[in-house]
């Protein structure tokens, strides 16, 4: 008998659906026997445990059962999926769904870059060293972490961490009592607004903006007002009175890369406090910086408890971590580790005892510290590569973000911007324009040019393609 795996994911799912597959299109009969895990597993070429899981899956499905002493039997055929006939368009059933359509399809890139070299922005910086020591902190997590459902606020362990990594990092002194452990920064936005705003309230974002978090404060159906940032952050005085809600992100703006000045941070705090507002800190990549030490967060300088700070693992460690924190002023804790449960009655406890471990242990600490040595040495191999390939096409905005630059090409017009875009695609190189950024557009077309996900040779590389794109697109 032959069976094909589909190589599409996890091992002993795909030797599950082979299995399945033989038993529907007759194959393998009802009230045959199986071969032996051992045969199946040399057969396909994989382990005897992923035949063995395979065979317990269908075992649960009651598709096969066991004789004792004579191993395991096909019990029944699958039933094959009813034929479904596509529906029409369907109207939006509710007022959010409306909403989340007029925002437009989902843009987020999944998977690899199509592109040899992809200066795009929020690619992580690989660390082998620090993979390994996160896998052997899963691997004791998952013996040791209590399988029942942990406390929606997140595990004491972690929290008492991020207290830790919040006093030496960020400056910031709290309570584990006020940290909710999130699944990132997305998800503590989506909680804000829940539980700081009805729709129609309003609400003032940095114009540029991140696109993400400007969407999600759409869909819950904020009255939003796009404020203007210079070089000294947000314009504080522009800030209607009336928003309920103020999104920042002093310490990288972005995607401009400003850092928010002492004085914007007293005007805003002030303003905060005066006006009955909460300030929404998104902080996710404060630690990094390509300065000597990080600037402290805004919500170390809060003496109202107006500043609801979001930090984040998913930039420092990897995207797809997906685990992040919130410090909430101390009188709306409660709210929001209700909100938090029942958006998904808590993050993994697996992966929040690892992360700890990581966190109070040091191993964190270290990471951040060769990450940003490293992403200094990309920075400069991006700057040297510019000024090589690029003097006179590219002006360089001054900026402390610590794995991206914005690039301005004053000698373009939209036009150009897409034939460089153009141009770029057919060398393989990855360019991003930071237009889609602003409610209000740029003087001049500029490019998003993230550095962290490529390395010293690779970004010379790329700085050299897009030299020859601008003399193309020129």
């Amino acid at each position: 008998m032959q069976l094909t795996l589909d190589a599409s994911g996890p091992l002993n799912e795909q030797v599950a659906r082979a299995l399945r597959a033989a038993m529907a299109d007759g194959r393998l009969a009802p009230g045959s026997r199986l071969p032996s895990s051992r045969t199946l597993a040399a057969d396909l070429a994989v382990s005897r445990n992923t035949v063995l899981l395979a065979c317990e899956q269908l075992r649960v499905e009651r598709l096969v059962v066991t004789r004792p002493g004579a191993g395991l039997f096909v019990a029944g055929v699958p039933a094959r999926p009813a034929a479904r006939r596509r529906g029409g368009p369907v109207a939006p059933q509710s007022a959010y769904a409306a909403r989340l359509r007029a925002l437009g399809p989902v843009t987020l890139a999944a998977g690899p870059t199509p592109h040899r070299y992809d200066l795009q922005y929020g690619e992580p910086l690989l660390n082998p060293p620090l993979a390994a020591a996160w896998g052997a902190a899963l691997a004791t997590a998952a013996a040791h972490t209590d399988t029942r459902y942990a406390h929606a606020q997140g595990l004491p362990e972690l929290r008492e961490a991020v207290c830790g990594h919040l006093a030496r990092w960020r400056g910031v002194v709290a309570h584990p009592d006020d940290v909710v452990i999130v699944s990132g920064a997305q998800q503590a936005l989506a909680l804000a607004a829940r539980v700081l705003l009805d729709a129609g309230d309003g609400v003032a974002v940095e114009d540029p903006h991140y696109q993400m978090a400007h969407q999600a404060l759409e869909a819950h159906g904020a009255r939003i007002t796009s404020v203007r940032t210079d070089t000294l952050g947000i314009v504080v005085p522009d800030i209607p009175v009336e928003s309920r809600l103020i999104h920042v992100t002093p310490a990288h703006q972005f995607p401009s890369g400003v850092t928010m000045s002492p004085s914007r941070r007293a005007a805003l705090l002030r303003h905060a406090a005066a006006h009955g507002a909460w300030v929404f800190e998104d902080d996710c990549d404060g630690e990094l910086g390509h300065g000597e030490r990080p600037v402290p967060a805004l919500r170390a300088a809060d003496r109202h408890d107006r500043v609801v700070h979001v930090g984040s693992f998913s930039k420092t460690m990897f995207p797809s971590l997906r685990l992040g924190y919130m410090v909430c002023p101390a009188g709306l804790r409660r709210d929001f580790v209700r909100a938090k449960q029942l958006d998904d009655l808590g993050c993994p406890a697996v992966a929040q005892a690892a992360m700890a471990a990581l966190v109070s242990r040091g191993a964190f600490d270290r990471h951040l510290r060769k990450s940003m040595a490293e992403l200094r040495k990309r920075r400069v191999a991006l700057l040297s590569g510019l000024a090589r390939h690029a003097a006179g096409h590219v002006q360089v905005a001054a900026t402390t973000a610590a794995m991206h630059v914005v690039g301005w090409l004053p000698h373009l017009d939209a036009a150009g911007a897409g034939r460089l875009l153009v141009a770029a695609r057919a060398r393989g190189l990855g360019l991003h324009l930071i237009s889609p950024y602003y409610r209000t557009p740029p003087s001049h077309p500029g490019l998003l040019l993230g550095y962290a996900g490529l390395s010293p040779v690779q970004i010379a590389a790329a700085t050299d393609l897009l030299g020859q794109c601008l003399r193309d697109a020129a």
